[in-house]
């Protein structure tokens, strides 16, 4: 199929693999402009720019699709289909009628459950033990479009966000070459979604990736895992008249008690508010991520001290 590719950071880049693998004719890949970043400041073209850059394609970095000439310069492309995998801007109607046969959109989560910009990290912050991807055809609601395709994957006592990001990120891809399939061949029967059941996966806030000792451990536990390795949960360390934060990256439910945030053991085990957690990979600033014994070494923290 002559299709236009539509995504920005290293989740959408196996979809875009996957579309070439199975024989499409992607016509231009739209995605966000290159952005300052690293300590630098220097612009940085996005993982999907760089992939389509590497495969030939032509690359195109609107600041916005609301334009006429904008939406026009998309239309005149003459395209079956669109596929958008994490894209960052929002497709005006114009846009979502400028193809022969739709917008499709690979969603990491078994809508109508997590709509929104967050569905990873909130499946595990919430403490879901299963997600998975869904197929959508786009509408103008926020992720409400009929479902296609789905599939359920397990989240495991300790998965982290980065691998079920890593996990579904392959799933969606081959789910989104088998819904093109489907396209081509007049057989993909896409559902409504059930909006009363739908839950909002918002934005992560900087602002909630502080560790709150004070929460169970399960779901301490499961706030630690839903945020690494980003943005990364957070407590703060007395080293000395200063305060320095410590970033963790792993953790796994343990034994003990105490008042909440007390240092346990010399395996890094942190009383919750009941219960208590191992935190088994930290990151001071600056520094490479190590094991909590090894941490532990490096730094003025005695046996039942309180943390934060």
């Amino acid at each position: 199929m002559r299709i236009i590719f539509m995504g920005t950071p290293d989740f959408a880049v196996p979809a875009l693999k996957a579309l070439l693998k199975a024989g499409h004719e992607i016509v231009a890949v739209y995605t966000q402009p290159p952005r300052p970043a690293g300590r630098g400041m220097e612009l940085r073209k996005s993982p999907v720019h760089e992939a389509a850059e590497a495969a030939g394609l032509e690359v195109r970095v609107p600041e916005s699709l609301k334009s006429e000439a904008e939406q026009k310069r998309f239309a005149a492309l003459d395209t079956d289909a669109a596929v958008v995998v994490a894209y960052g801007l929002i497709l005006p109607k114009p846009v979502l009628e400028a193809t022969k046969q739709g917008i499709f959109n690979i969603h990491a989560s078994l809508l109508p459950r997590w709509r929104g910009a967050a569905p990873i990290n909130r499946a595990i912050m919430a403490g879901d033990a299963v997600s998975g991807v869904s197929i959508m055809r786009v509408t103008e609601g926020l992720d409400a479009g009929p479902v296609c395709l789905m599939e359920r994957v397990e989240i495991g006592p300790n998965t982290t966000a980065g691998e079920l990001h890593d996990g579904l990120a392959e799933r969606g891809a081959d789910l989104m070459v088998e819904a093109l399939a489907k396209l081509e061949e007049d057989k993909l029967d896409c559902q409504a979604q059930d909006d009363d059941a739908a839950t909002y996966a918002r934005k992560l806030d900087n602002k909630e990736t502080h560790i709150a000792w004070t929460l169970p451990a399960q779901e301490v536990h499961d706030h630690i895992r839903g945020l690494a390795p980003y943005p990364g949960a957070w407590f703060e360390l007395k080293q000395g008249d200063k305060r320095e934060r410590v970033k963790v990256l792993g953790s796994v439910l343990a034994e003990g008690d105490g008042v909440a945030g007390t240092l346990l053991d010399e395996r890094l085990t942190v009383a919750c508010g009941t219960g208590a957690v191992r935190l088994t990979k930290v990151q001071r600033a600056g520094r490479k991520p190590t094991a909590g014994e090894a941490f532990l070494r490096g730094v003025d923290a005695a046996l039942g001290s309180v943390l934060d």
